[in-house]
């Protein structure tokens, strides 16, 4: 009687994989396997907006300024300078009724190139950098890196440049101190074991062969990148060259059942919500999918969030729908609701002490809900609302998706921001929706099979409502 009662009354966070039959764990490793393919040509914010874009266009969505008028069903898009993107299927209600949004931002933590990279100190060249986001710096001495990004010349030619990925590539690391040499080093706080001006780049240590030059070694490897991109040193002061792990995204365990790679921070939830959009046809409200840059350092630019290329983007689905009017745009902000997706901290049973377990986020079981974000006493936070968190809770029950209710981190040790205020701001309704992440913000992030498939079909549910 007591254990009937128990299970009518208690809320139980269940492991996924022992309800999963064997079609469903089919499903959720064939998504798997796509995602970490797409993950593998798709590490910067760059990248993953080329590969969006060309998803998009195979699935018969077209650039939103090719379109005159808009009708219930099109299927449009706008990319942002590349590293930003907005896509939306019209919806048959009025606008006026509002939309269903979905938001990921598509920028992970990293090093940039600082704009005059290139140095040489003795018989080595250097690249120096500065970090983006906020990672551990000791994370990143030591292990395999590549270049990535972008290199335009003032005649307005565009070089994209990617080394250290294929096999037959060199690769590039940032040397640390051997143990037998580190004793003044590790009696530091573990955040200044590594200094952010000694994040420096090894690229090279063969000297041009020309006794009476200088600086042989930084002109060998400029003599080299000359050669292959035809750039010279002046043309590092308008590039965007990014510094990622070369490591592959892989399938952990023994069991196959999690993923490691870089930048599931927020690319799993980004990945997901694409695949989804790109599963619907005809939807009630216009579906939205956001694709935002510039999260992990707040949002702030043209291509993140905080800009007015979001609104930019709606105002032109009004306009050519021919129903826009004066303060139309804010009314349908006001009556649209939202799922930021984006990751949360995935409880980790060597760190416990830093979680309230009850209020934690476990692999395995399912999409986490963030109610609110910020820190300390809520500072900064998206606060959902009850009744939007029972809406929601209704889409994902009657769909028999499992999820939990998080939050990150116990109180004045936790904290974190998403987009979400930022439509929040605009009178939608959003919660924090998305993956749990074992190692956030480190080289190698790991995920749960299970959970990426629980976003896939959480993402798909919300527009379909």
């Amino acid at each position: 009687m007591g254990e009937e009662r128990k299970k009518e009354l208690f809320h139980e966070k269940e492991n996924g994989w022992e309800k999963a039959d064997e079609a469903k764990k089919n499903e959720i490793f064939k998504l798997s396997k796509n995602y970490m393919d797409f993950l593998n040509v798709a590490k910067t914010e760059r990248e993953f907006i080329k590969q969006a874009r060309k998803l998009a266009d195979s699935h018969g969505y077209r650039d939103i300024i090719e379109f005159q008028t808009l009708k219930p069903g099109d299927k449009v898009y706008f990319v942002n300078r590349e590293k930003s993107m907005y896509l939306a299927i019209i919806g048959e209600e009025s606008m006026d009724n509002g939309m269903h949004i979905i938001g990921s931002h598509v920028d992970s933590p990293r090093l940039d190139l600082k704009p005059n990279p290139l140095y040489e100190d003795t018989g080595f060249a250097y690249f120096k950098t500065h970090y983006y986001g906020g990672i551990k710096k000791y994370q990143w001495t030591t292990i395999p890196l590549s270049i990535h990004g972008v290199i335009v010349k003032t005649n307005g030619e565009k070089i994209e440049v990617t080394i250290g990925e294929d096999e037959k590539d060199p690769i590039f690391t940032i040397t640390d101190l051997l143990p037998h040499l580190a004793q003044e080093q590790m009696e530091r706080k573990l955040k200044n074991g590594i200094e952010g001006e000694d994040l420096n780049l090894l690229i090279g240590s063969i000297p041009y062969q020309d006794e009476k030059v200088t600086e042989k070694v930084k002109l060998n490897i400029l003599d080299i990148l000359n050669q292959k991109y035809g750039i010279t040193e002046v043309d590092f002061t308008s590039s965007e060259l990014e510094l990622v792990p070369a490591f592959r995204a892989r399938s952990l365990g023994f069991d196959e059942s999690m993923v490691a790679a870089y930048g599931q921070d927020d690319k799993v939830c980004a990945y997901t919500s694409l695949a989804a959009m790109m599963e619907l046809e005809h939807v009630k409200n216009t579906a939205v999918c956001i694709l935002s840059d510039k999260e992990e350092i707040g949002s702030m630019g043209n291509t993140g969030m905080e800009s007015h290329m979001f609104d930019f983007f709606i105002s032109e689905i009004l306009n050519k729908l021919q129903v826009n009017r004066p303060n139309l745009l804010d009314k349908v902000f006001c009556f649209s609701k939202m799922l930021s997706s984006d990751v949360d901290a995935g409880f980790d049973p060597i760190y416990a002490s830093v979680s309230d377990k009850t209020n934690a986020g476990f692999l395995g079981k399912g999409i986490a809900l963030v109610k609110y974000t910020g820190a300390r006493g809520k500072s900064g936070a998206s606060d959902a609302n009850a009744e939007y968190v029972a809406w929601v809770r209704n889409v994902l029950q009657k769909n028999d998706i499992q999820y939990q209710l998080t939050e990150l981190g116990k109180v004045d040790i936790g904290g974190g921001g998403t987009i979400a205020y930022i439509l929040a701001n605009k009178g939608t309704d959003v919660i924090d929706c998305g993956v749990p992440v074992l190692s956030m913000h480190a080289p190698y992030e790991v995920t749960s099979k299970y959970d990426i498939y629980s976003a896939y079909e959480t993402y798909k549910a919300f527009w379909k409502e």
